[in-house]
């Protein structure tokens, strides 16, 4: 049978994501050392590792809260008209997964596409895109001959894709946008060949 967790165990984990938070609120997510969580919360730091395994544990759960909440403004958008309206809904939630090369970084080692031992707040979130984006898929003017589902996991791809090329010096010049365009209207609304 599992102990019920402590008041005083919720308040002390509240205090570290809240000096985490502002720690990253002042310098970004990079910046955050788990000496500056400690002393922003005023514990010890065996107390952060008894709350979290490592700092990757804990930009884990700020990251994947951030997604979150973006997927929270994606799901109540009405279902997009077009490839274009489709990116323009997903664009703030993109720009954040692309704020910082760190976040990206952590984004991608973290998304259950790595083989982690425990599936965490930022592979959560990603099932979360597929099931919003495939429910936009099925109601929207998008290709039927393949299920909204994979659909889906391919707008994912080409996001994660595009994304990437922001990071590559061969390929920055042109905005995430742009790069995600052409994969999207190849997906979701393939042309006969002429």
């Amino acid at each position: 049978m599992n102990k019920p967790v402590q008041q005083r165990t919720l308040k002390t984990r509240a205090r570290l994501i809240d000096a985490a938070n502002a720690v990253v609120a002042e310098a970004g997510f990079d910046a955050l050392r788990v000496e500056q969580v400690v002393a922003g919360a005023g514990v010890a730091k065996g107390t952060f590792f008894a709350h979290f395994k490592d700092k990757d544990a804990l930009m884990d759960l700020l990251i994947g809260a951030r997604i979150d909440s973006y997927l929270d403004q994606i799901e109540s958008a009405p279902t997009p008209r077009d490839v274009d309206d489709l990116i323009e809904t997903l664009m703030p939630l993109l720009n954040f997964m692309t704020c910082e090369r760190y976040v990206f970084d952590v984004i991608l080692r973290l998304s259950g596409a790595a083989a982690v031992e425990q599936i965490g707040a930022i592979a959560m979130t990603f099932e979360r895109h597929a099931q919003v984006v495939a429910k936009w898929l099925a109601d929207g003017p998008f290709r039927t001959d393949v299920s909204p589902e994979l659909l889906a996991e391919g707008v994912h791809a080409f996001s994660i894709q595009a994304m990437a090329l922001k990071f590559c010096a061969l390929h920055n010049s042109q905005t995430l946008t742009e790069n995600l365009r052409p994969y999207l209207r190849a997906w979701l609304m393939p042309q006969p060949a002429s």
